[in-house]
């Protein structure tokens, strides 16, 4: 208190400025943390240790503002752009998680078909590796930038070269086997007969129905095709992972032990990353 009013700290006054300072300028909660920490700057009368939290609550505290109570430390601009830069950040964070679990709901282990899981080590790095604990663990660490970066690549290239997603499947096919060979020629020999017995007739006629439709197959692989055409069609190249896109056309990332990257498009075709 000084002259009857209230007044902060030199060093409080500069340790708040120098963080709303930085953060402006592009520094992380934690570098500025560690600046913090390497000024002696202490968070409370107890200790100098600080970490990303301790730097996030002070650019969150409107006292800095000023009020009744404490004088002002930061202008209003300041501090709103601080903040709306930490509402930015944050969101693009929740971005980056949503789309790596639409990545990893679809992901798995090219050796043995199990599903690949995430994690980060004890320095905070991620990796991915398959869940099969009888399986071969991965060569290298792959991580979040290497998968997103292979499912762009493929999507590109398809974009840029139709003819890759191109897949040559009949909607329909049918072709007789020995047994309904057998079963036309029971039949014709059985209505060949001076006495036909029209009941057996009828039912020999319904088994070589039943026999023909399992041998009919049916494939929407065409259509996939055509839906994955119209989609990328004159599409523009990506520089960023538009998770849209990717839903509608991949239905499976398959990775090996050797961390090369293979996207399966709905229509079965495979785009290897290597």
């Amino acid at each position: 208190m000084r002259n009857g009013e209230i007044t902060a700290e030199p060093k409080e006054v500069y340790a708040v400025s120098t963080i709303f300072s930085e953060y402006l300028k592009g520094g992380s909660l934690l570098q500025i943390a560690k600046l913090m920490e390497s000024e002696k700057i202490r968070y409370t009368a107890e200790s100098e240790k600080w970490n990303k939290n301790m730097v996030k609550r002070i650019i969150e505290n409107e006292k800095y503002l000023g009020n009744d109570k404490y004088p002002q430390i930061i202008n209003e601009n300041i501090f709103k752009q601080a903040n709306e830069k930490q509402v930015r950040k944050a969101a693009a964070l929740n971005l980056i998680c949503d789309d790596l679990k639409e990545i990893r709901r679809i992901t798995y282990c090219a050796e043995c078909g199990g599903k690949l899981f995430r994690k980060t080590n004890g320095k905070g790095r991620e990796y991915w590796n398959c869940s099969n604990q009888g399986c071969f663990k991965f060569e290298y660490r792959l991580t979040d930038q290497m998968i997103n970066g292979a499912v762009l690549t493929a999507l590109n290239s398809a974009i840029a070269n139709p003819s890759l997603i191109e897949c040559e499947s009949e909607i329909s096919a049918y072709s007789p086997t020995s047994d309904i060979l057998r079963q036309q020629n029971e039949i014709s020999r059985m209505t060949d007969s001076p006495q036909v017995d029209f009941e057996k007739v009828k039912a020999e006629i319904f088994r070589l129905a039943e026999i023909k439709y399992e041998r009919c197959t049916y494939s929407d692989k065409p259509q996939k095709t055509a839906k994955l055409i119209s989609l990328l069609k004159n599409h523009n190249q990506l520089n960023t992972l538009d998770i849209g896109l990717f839903k509608a056309c991949v239905s499976r990332v398959w990775i090996s032990r050797y961390c090369t990257v293979e996207v399966e498009l709905i229509n079965g075709v495979k785009i290897k990353n290597t």
